[in-house]
């Protein structure tokens, strides 16, 4: 199991030369903010932030670097959404400067050499919170995992699609169960689940910026788990301000969230879906399965936006349908197919360890679906990785 996060660095630099580190820490004596500087360019920063919790506010040098742009993006894909990054650099070319504020959601923009008095004037407002922010949508990626029925394996899909996405991607996973009473999300992980999930979705007034560090757990490498485990006796209500305002905080510190949803779609189930980029529908070689996947499918599209992918799960079950059969019934091919492993996946689950670790058949068959989603990422035509992962799109 990975450690619990450390508190988040406020202020976080990498620059080249010890002038700009100089400046910067003379600029920012005022705003009484942690400051921590560090030798490196953003190529530095990518590399380090892998390994490294991201800062809330993160300052690179692009000095040098042949390719800025790829060079953000990189770094992009490895910081949480509400990271607020600033940039130096050598050049004073204004075209730049636009490209980097405006498409890539860059906060601001400083060229060398520096002084404390421009880093405290135009860095300043950014640091305090007193810069207006961008205007794009925030935030990370929703993806549902909706069983057809119960017993078809949507959350063993579910766990391990999101310990793949962090493997793939080296972004943040956010894991959300949502079965409230039932869920087995953290049995399967080997922890137990927290509390605080079922003030959040009823209460939402009563859930502040600290809710994720004292309620998610820490399952892998980048992954966190975000699940309840009510008494069979109790009765959650989870109203529609809740299961937005969590979604909101979830997207703004994830790059990918993995609902674990429940069939039929409650309150919090719709919503989920309707703010999805990617729902998946887990399906297993049976009649009554091929039915709900195809009302799930048709719901699912009623809300509009969004892929809707079909995954059948363990093809080959003795006595089950072929996949032919199961493809006809469908209308179509299922969009990923996972090969019935009754040994392994089982006794991954009793032993509270990744299906992905125990069983190389099923990491290889649950790839498609990862590189798919992965691939996918919630922004507008044209908009750069950077600017969708940090959810400023074209500010």
């Amino acid at each position: 199991m990975a450690p619990p996060e450390q508190s988040r660095v406020p202020i976080l630099a990498f620059v080249t030369d010890d002038e700009s580190e100089a400046a910067l820490r003379g600029g920012f004596v005022d705003v009484g903010a942690g400051f921590q500087a560090r030798r490196g360019d953003a190529h530095t920063a990518a590399r380090t932030l892998e390994k490294e919790g991201t800062p809330a506010i993160l300052l690179v040098d692009i000095s040098g670097i042949e390719d800025p742009f790829a060079a953000l993006d990189a770094l992009a894909s490895v910081c949480t959404p509400d990271v607020r990054v600033l940039v130096v650099g050598e050049s004073s070319n204004l075209t730049l400067y636009r490209r980097l504020t405006r498409d890539l959601g860059i906060a601001e923009y400083l060229y060398k050499p520096l002084t404390r008095e421009n880093v405290a004037i135009f860095f300043g407002p950014h640091v305090t919170g007193a810069a207006q922010q961008g205007g794009g949508e925030r935030g990370g990626s929703v993806i549902t995992v909706s069983g057809a029925r119960g017993g078809c394996g949507a959350t063993t899909i579910a766990v391990n699609l999101a310990l793949q996405l962090a493997e793939v991607s080296r972004g943040h996973v956010a894991l959300l169960d949502l079965h409230l009473r039932t869920g087995t999300a953290g049995i399967m992980l080997g922890v137990r689940s927290g509390t605080g999930l079922r003030v959040a979705l009823e209460e939402p007034d009563r859930v502040d910026s600290l809710f994720l560090d004292r309620s998610s757990i820490p399952v892998a490498d980048r992954v966190r788990l975000v699940a309840s485990e009510e008494p069979m006796e109790a009765a959650p209500r989870p109203t529609e301000n809740g299961v937005k305002n969590l979604l909101a905080m979830l997207t703004a510190r994830f790059n990918f969230v993995v609902v674990d949803t429940h069939s039929p779609p409650g309150v919090a189930e719709r919503i989920a879906l309707a703010t999805a980029q990617n729902r998946v529908v887990v399906t297993g070689p049976d009649v009554a399965g091929i039915r709900d996947t195809l009302a799930i499918r048709k719901f699912a599209a009623s809300l509009g936006g969004g892929n809707v992918l079909t995954v059948l799960n363990r093809e080959n079950l003795p006595g089950g349908l072929k996949t032919k059969l199961v493809s006809d019934g469908l209308g179509a091919a299922p969009d990923v197919i996972i090969p019935d492993l009754p040994r392994h996946l089982p006794r991954a689950a009793h032993f509270g360890r990744p299906a992905i670790e125990e069983s190389a058949v099923f990491r290889k068959a649950l790839t498609p679906l990862t590189h798919r989603i992965a691939a996918v990422k919630p922004a507008e035509a044209g908009t750069s990785l950077l600017s969708r992962l940090l959810g400023r799109a074209g500010g």
